[in-house]
């Protein structure tokens, strides 16, 4: 898990590093993310957003609205976490209600969405979203970024990666997205080798080179940690924020941390995500105001960590690097 000191402007910093300058300097180190998602993640929220009235100019500048002119927002999230408390608190001073309701699934609210039952969702990354609409046929798309989670791999009996026994068995997600994550830190750990071609969705197939015959145990990013006392693992691959507090494990205990402000984690970026034809929505600068405000991050801050961050990625960015991630999926 990460520190609280982010890292300050700098020109030689990667494109997510510069832009993360844009924001808090001091932060600490880590997606949808999630998910997405996916993942914070794992912190999974879908949106769904009725609006009464299309707001003011003092709406969008952050103001107090009458009651005529609020919006109403309805939060699905994966747990009930102090964030989502400075969300609606910040969002009700701008005009934005906010109600919170837990959703313990990772497709639905992307299903929901095209449905059209929900009008956004803020629980995945953009790799995820990447795989869903190229899964099917969607046009889901980021109307801003929110956090990244730093991943890592983590055991239970083990203090270095290099003790690994011949044939341990590691949990690592079974989602196209998240697993391929898991693969590239096994990678980056020098545990294992990938092909030059595997791209951002590697898979099992992809390895070249496993001079541990590590044997890879696919399992819902979401139970990954549960199962971290397993006697029949010798490692899980995670995000840092996905175990509970009460487990008492942070970034400290991981065998390996993955840079999460490479340029290259850049597809595990959090966004809140909509439709194609309700990106202009403005309910979303409002709720963007609100994870932005100081109280919100102070309260992401407090519970996870620093194992999450707040990232500032321009909107433009997110949605090449959706379009560019989605080709590659299909």
């Amino acid at each position: 898990m990460s520190d609280s000191t982010g890292p300050g402007p700098n020109p030689e910093q990667s494109e997510l590093r510069n832009a993360l300058a844009s924001g808090k300097k001091k932060r600490r180190n880590i997606l949808i993310g999630a998910i997405a998602v996916v993942a914070v993640a794992a912190i999974a929220v879908v949106v769904s957003v009725v609006v009464g009235n299309q707001g003011s100019s003092a709406e969008a500048a952050g103001g107090s609205a009458s009651p005529a002119e609020r919006l109403s927002v309805k939060i699905a999230v994966s747990e009930d976490t102090q964030l989502q408390d400075a969300v609606k608190e910040v969002a009700a001073e701008k005009g934005l209600d906010v109600e919170w309701v837990n959703v313990k699934d990772w497709v639905l609210p992307n299903t929901e969405l095209v449905a059209g039952t929900v009008d956004a969702n803020a629980f995945q990354h953009i790799l995820y979203l990447s795989a869903f609409n190229a899964e099917n046929d969607a046009d889901l798309t980021p109307v801003f970024s929110t956090v990244i989670t730093q991943w890592g791999i983590f055991s239970k009996t083990l203090t270095d990666v290099k003790d690994l026994a011949d044939g341990a068995r590691i949990a690592i997600p079974d989602d196209p997205s998240n697993g391929g994550r898991a693969l590239n830190i096994l990678a980056a750990a020098g545990l294992i080798e990938i092909a030059d071609d595997a791209g951002n969705f590697p898979t099992v197939e992809d390895v070249t080179s496993n001079d541990k015959n590590i044997q890879f145990v696919p399992l819902p990013a979401t139970s990954i940690v549960q199962q971290f006392d397993d006697p029949s693992l010798a490692a899980v691959v995670v995000g840092t924020s996905y175990f509970d507090p009460s487990q008492g494990i942070t970034k400290d205990d991981a065998l390996f941390l993955d840079d999460s402000l490479d340029a290259k984690n850049l597809p595990y970026v959090n966004v809140i995500a909509t439709r194609e034809d309700n990106k202009d929505n403005p309910a979303w600068k409002i709720l963007e105001e609100a994870y932005a405000d100081k109280r919100v991050k102070a309260a992401l801050d407090d519970e996870y960590a620093g194992n999450s961050i707040f990232v500032n990625v321009p909107v433009k960015d997110l949605r090449d690097k959706l379009a560019e991630l989605q080709d590659e999926a299909k």
